[in-house]
């Protein structure tokens, strides 16, 4: 298994994926764009849970573009197309998003707005910050597409004197919009 090239702020934590990619609700052949895609990690997982999917992984930081790119080369993932600019106005110009995922929260209420123009049935947003929170969930309300806000809380076993502990990580709101 090739290891994943890392950038700050990321990956994703496992647990956090695999919830989100669960309440995104992947059908074979969606147009998927992965926001502020970091390390590409959430596109990779995405592209093992669903047949065809055309992914757009988009970023604003070289570095994660970069990271991404030889990331998808790594774990073979060939539907997938990284692009570097600014979030809303990446998405403004493609043709269609069926879903997203939104790991980057910078101009989140644009980004809201054009995945909303561009017909996206589902789309999740992670974030940690609590104003954040707020402003997705009121924006999202303001849209007609919030479904749900979850907070995942998990801790990772760690020995400690030879016993085992339990260190928790931050916790993720894993904010959920649909097309009703």
């Amino acid at each position: 298994m090739p290891e994943l090239i890392i950038v700050s702020g990321g990956p994703t934590k496992p647990e956090i994926v695999a919830v989100s990619l669960f309440k995104l609700g992947l059908k074979d052949g969606d147009v998927f764009a992965d926001v502020g895609c970091g390390t590409g990690l959430i596109s990779i997982e995405a592209a093992r849970m669903a047949r065809g999917l055309k992914i757009y992984a988009i970023d604003a930081r070289e570095a994660a573009v970069s990271a991404a790119s030889q990331n998808f080369k790594n774990f073979g993932v060939e539907n997938a197309e990284v692009i570097s600019g600014e979030s809303s106005a990446v998405i403004s110009s493609l043709d269609k998003i069926d879903c997203a995922f939104v790991g980057g929260t910078k101009n989140i209420t644009a980004v809201l707005d054009a995945l909303v123009e561009k017909g996206a049935r589902s789309i999740i947003v992670n974030a940690v910050r609590i104003e954040t929170v707020v402003r997705v969930i009121e924006h999202m309300k303001k849209l007609g597409i919030y479904d749900e806000t979850v907070q995942i809380l998990a801790s990772r076993s760690e020995e400690l004197t030879g016993e085992t502990m339990f260190r928790p990580e931050n916790p993720v709101f894993i904010m959920s919009g649909k097309r009703q």
